[in-house]
């Protein structure tokens, strides 16, 4: 085989001018557009991976907020549930005290109840016996009762203070007698010398009836009293029994 020179080198010449034509007009622009085009994803990569760590960071905000909510949640809720125990712990206490003060209430009313009613009783017996004694007492009424009292009252006089003696019944002073029942006058006559020989003076004495005594005989002036009588003995013994009941 014969090998023409001038043809290979014709072509030789063809091949190198379109490679300079392919390296300077096709090669270059395709290899920047490919460099661009690889800057751009390298760019692109970068930003998605920036973003993805965006994503990832608030991610992990929100894990962390998730987090602090639980943990303020279970916060509010034990708060709530003291609160709610310390509120039914003072519920109790109060109602314990105000079933105590109830309690308290109820058994002083009783108390207060009770001692009333034994003060009733005490009174109504007292009232009875009273009236008992002073139905006796009225049967009992006549000169010798009548000369009994004057006894006393004889010694209730002489029992006085001399200076009260004297100025109760100085001469001209008037007194009153009372009786339960009418007195005659020869009895009435006895009951003033024996007055006036207690008193050691002349005073003038009155004489009147009055049936609430039961019996006995009462003397009273304008400076003097003495109660001698079955309504004021009587009357005594219901204020003693009274006072005994308060104390």
């Amino acid at each position: 085989m014969t090998i023409d020179w001038w043809t290979l080198g014709f072509q030789t010449v063809n091949v190198g001018i379109l490679i300079w034509l392919l390296g300077r007009f096709f090669w270059r622009p395709v290899a920047a557009m490919i460099e661009r085009r690889r800057v751009s994803t390298q760019q692109t990569l970068a930003e998605a991976e920036a973003r993805r760590g965006q994503a990832d960071a608030a991610l992990a905000a929100i894990e962390r907020t998730r987090a602090g909510f639980a943990g303020e949640r279970e916060a509010i809720l034990a708060a709530a549930q003291e609160a709610a125990e310390r509120e039914m712990a003072l519920r109790r206490d109060e109602a314990a005290k105000q079933a105590e003060a109830i309690e308290a209430a109820a058994r002083a009313a009783m108390e207060s109840e009770r001692e009333a009613a034994e003060r009733a009783w005490a009174e109504q017996a007292a009232r009875l016996a009273v009236e008992i004694a002073r139905r006796l007492a009225a049967r009992l009424d006549g000169a010798a009762v009548r000369a009994a009292f004057l006894d006393w009252l004889i010694i209730a006089i002489r029992a006085l203070p001399e200076e009260k003696r004297r100025a109760a019944a100085a001469d001209g002073v008037a007194l009153e007698a009372t009786s339960a029942t009418p007195i005659d006058p020869t009895e009435q006559e006895r009951a003033r010398k024996r007055i006036a020989e207690a008193f050691g003076s002349e005073p003038r004495i009155a004489f009147k009836t009055d049936p609430s005594l039961i019996a006995g005989l009462e003397l009273s002036g304008p400076h003097l009293v003495v109660s001698n009588s079955w309504r004021a003995d009587l009357a005594q013994i219901l204020t003693d029994i009274d006072h005994a009941d308060e104390h």
